[in-house]
């Protein structure tokens, strides 16, 4: 059996998104800055395309900007709103310990620039807390950047609230929804957020195109220069197949979201029912308010690199955390900011999941991790100490 259990890395392109594409690579292949009437056609397309992603999130059209990623959406709405605090005198900027790497190592690049960041705690279960951030909140305050939904554990953050206390004290919200979009009721309005970062590829849509919601007003600085595209503010040819494919994907997502959501959740618990039971083990993040797709455990004793390679012997593609990492030997440092120490974060294991897998599936990895973890512990020097009692459990 092979399974798939990484959607969390990326996603499976859905049949929609690749006859989208398909069709608009075949049939619309102006320049949509031409004037020609070749040209026009593609600049109807693209914006049709740029409409129906600002229906999904609540948006005006003009509020839209297509990039090649949530990693550039996060670096032009950090970077702008950096440039506009810094011509106010205000070079301080609030974030979380947990953040994904572009926002994280976005926020160190403007640390060597004089900026001050403030990385707040996300505790045990994962979550930021709406009085830490109202209390770090200061006059030369910025911005407030705080992830919709973690990428490895899936915890859901206030955002509502957040963005609440951001209007009301003058600052300006950013979330980094690529986790939440569209797994989550997005309203840009009514949940008060001021800029907004979506990825193509976390919803089935293709890989290399992506989303900046910017609300009216908010000047944004360019992070490419070269040509007037996206009303002067992200140069370089639009990507016209990968975006109308994005946007039917989105749409899609959008148009199911309940259903889907539902069956995930179903899923979901049964995977994490079946998980518990394996001794010493911890769900990592709050057990309710987190994204039901995304289960991210620690087992005691083992090695996550050697957990993952023997799970995909048995055909079972999962990962330890964030995919943009994996190839580091330190521990994620989400887990470490939720306190977990290192020798237990080593052991990580995240299975990300959506509406294709099945029951029959999540069985399988049960059984599966049952069987993988029972084998590295039974030859692990450090299991027997553990169990010998030379070593106290730590979970």
């Amino acid at each position: 059996m092979k399974i798939y259990a990484d959607n969390a890395a990326t996603t499976k392109m859905s049949k929609t998104a690749i006859d989208t594409m398909t069709k608009y690579m075949a049939e619309v292949y102006g320049n949509p800055s031409s004037l020609h009437t070749t040209g026009q056609i593609a600049r109807e397309v693209l914006e049709k395309a740029r409409n129906d992603v600002a229906e999904c999130i609540g948006a005006q059209p003009s509020e839209i900007y297509f990039t090649s990623g949530g990693s550039e959406a996060d670096n032009q709405a950090i970077i702008s709103a950096a440039e506009r605090g810094a011509r106010r005198g205000k070079k301080h900027i609030i974030s979380t310990k947990f953040e994904h790497h572009a926002v994280l190592h976005t926020l160190e690049k403007l640390r060597k620039q004089g900026y001050e960041i403030t990385l707040l705690d996300v505790y045990k279960e994962g979550l930021v807390r709406v009085e830490d951030v109202r209390d770090a909140i200061r006059d030369d305050t910025a911005l407030v950047t705080v992830m919709y939904v973690n990428n490895e554990i899936g915890t859901i953050q206030p955002v509502k609230e957040i963005g609440a206390l951001c209007r009301e004290k003058g600052v300006l919200f950013h979330t980094d929804a690529v986790q939440a979009a569209p797994h989550i009721h997005i309203d840009v309005e009514e949940q008060n957020i001021d800029m907004l970062s979506i990825s193509a590829h976390k919803f089935h849509g293709p890989k290399g195109v992506g989303i900046l919601y910017a609300k009216k007003g908010i000047p944004l600085v360019n992070v490419i220069e070269g040509g007037a595209q996206e009303k002067g503010k992200r140069a370089g040819t639009e990507n016209l197949p990968g975006i109308v494919s994005m946007a039917a994907a989105f749409k899609e997502a959008v148009q199911n979201i309940d259903r889907n959501g539902e069956y995930v959740a179903k899923l979901s618990r049964k995977l994490i029912d079946g998980l518990k039971k394996i001794p010493h083990s911890v769900l990592n993040g709050d057990p309710v308010k987190r994204l039901p797709g995304t289960v991210n455990f620690c087992f005691e004793g083992i090695e996550g690199e050697s957990l993952l390679l023997l799970l995909d012997d048995k055909g079972i593609a999962a990962s330890s955390g964030s995919a943009c990492t994996s190839g580091s030997l330190d521990p994620s440092h989400v887990l470490l900011s939720l306190g977990l120490p290192h020798e237990v974060a080593h052991g990580s294991l995240r299975l990300s999941i959506c509406e294709e897998n099945t029951e029959e599936e999540i069985d399988y990895i049960i059984k599966a991790v049952n069987d993988v973890v029972d084998y590295l512990r039974n030859i692990s020097p450090v299991w027997e100490d553990l169990e010998t009692g030379k070593k106290e459990h730590i979970i």
